[in-house]
């Protein structure tokens, strides 16, 4: 969504936009004619034919497109890594000479490393990745991803902007006085990295009551076992479980009350700033690039990747009801401020100027 957001806002600020991508469709493909040039939603957009079904999405006919056209571009912009169109799409920009910006997107993280295919991704990475990111500039979208990114690799130069992030069409927030049961709502892909394990097992300790919407979707198995650990720790009355959630997600986050994400690492939060726009507060983990952010502008709490920190939080901030009606009331103005999309487009602008000049 920010990628599709960030071609979108370029186009309309003036600028000749040119996306490549694969007809990846999670296993299955999408319905488009491969190697052809079509317009959405106002960028041109050439979708090319994978030949490996997997996370890999090799495409031969991808790379022979950016060895051909890569020096016709003031800027070559990569986004995410360990996979065969980003990390070969960014070596042939490279030999060609072309200005590369990456944007990791939490895939050059020390946890990233430690996660999965640790093997495959430290060779990759020592061969490849370092040699080739030195001559590359790193676009991440917190500081906290920015410290990640250069902690493991030596890039050229790094910017820090913000992720687009689609709000909802703005209106006044209508204060609700928050009442018992505390209403939470876990808003986001159900996978390991989000610490629905750690909120799960908090509940059990959490004193105040409260009542739990998990929205979202994730691996079949993966889910089980948490409905499991659930019913393991007697909170599975408590909790409801909503599916995936998209059209009326804004709706479904401002009746809640409370946000909580304790990942173990995110890069940025594109959910954290959807629910503070509609004015929901948010409990977010220190391993959560908005962390810094949340803090400062002072829209919610933060708390460690552990089951004690969160339980503890909760209840903490269930008795301070008058802290989530001013949350409620605040956030809203404060989040169509600083995430304007005219904004930030012209810093996207700024770098692509800078990198283009200084090549």
């Amino acid at each position: 969504m920010s990628v599709a957001m960030l071609c979108e806002q370029l186009v309309y600020a003036g600028c000749t936009v040119s996306v490549f991508t694969t007809t990846a469709n999670g296993a299955t493909e999408l319905d488009v004619k491969p190697n052809g040039t079509v317009m959405v939603d106002g960028v041109n957009v050439t979708y090319f034919k994978r030949i490996t079904k997997d996370h890999s999405h090799l495409s031969p006919a991808l790379l022979k497109a950016v060895w051909k056209n890569a020096k016709t571009y003031d800027a070559i912009h990569i986004h995410a890594w360990w996979n065969l169109v980003s990390v070969l799409s960014c070596l042939i920009a490279v030999i060609r000479g072309a200005p590369v910006v990456v944007s990791a997107r939490g895939t050059l993280s020390p946890y990233s490393f430690q996660n999965k295919n640790r093997a495959i991704k430290s060779l990759i990475h020592n061969l490849l990745s370092k040699p080739v990111l030195k001559r590359c500039h790193i676009h991440a979208t917190s500081q906290r991803e920015n410290e990640a990114v250069n902690s493991i690799i030596s890039p050229k130069s790094s910017a820090i902007i913000p992720n687009f992030v689609k709000l909802p069409v703005y209106h006044p927030s209508v204060q609700n006085a928050t009442i018992a049961p505390i209403k939470l709502i876990f808003f986001s892909r159900i996978e390991e990295k989000k610490g629905l394990d750690i909120l799960i097992n908090a509940l059990a300790l959490v004193k105040a009551a409260f009542h739990l919407t998990i929205a979202g979707s994730g691996n079949e198995v993966y889910v089980d076992s948490l409905k499991q650990s659930a019913a393991d720790n007697s909170v599975s009355d408590k909790i409801t479980w909503a599916g995936f959630i998209n059209e009326d997600k804004f709706e479904l986050l401002q009746k809640h009350d409370l946000f909580v994400l304790p990942s173990y690492d995110e890069n940025f939060g594109n959910a954290v700033i959807e629910s503070l726009s509609v004015g929901t507060p948010v409990l977010i983990s220190r391993e959560v690039g908005l962390a810094d952010y949340v803090n400062k502008n002072k829209l919610g709490w933060l708390c460690e990747t552990s089951t004690i920190s969160v339980a503890g939080m909760i209840d903490q901030i269930a008795a301070q009801p008058h802290e989530l009606d001013r949350i409620r009331q605040q956030a809203p103005d404060i989040i169509y401020t600083d995430f304007n999309a005219g904004s930030i487009v012209e810093k996207y602008i700024g770098l692509y100027t800078k990198i283009s000049t200084q090549h």
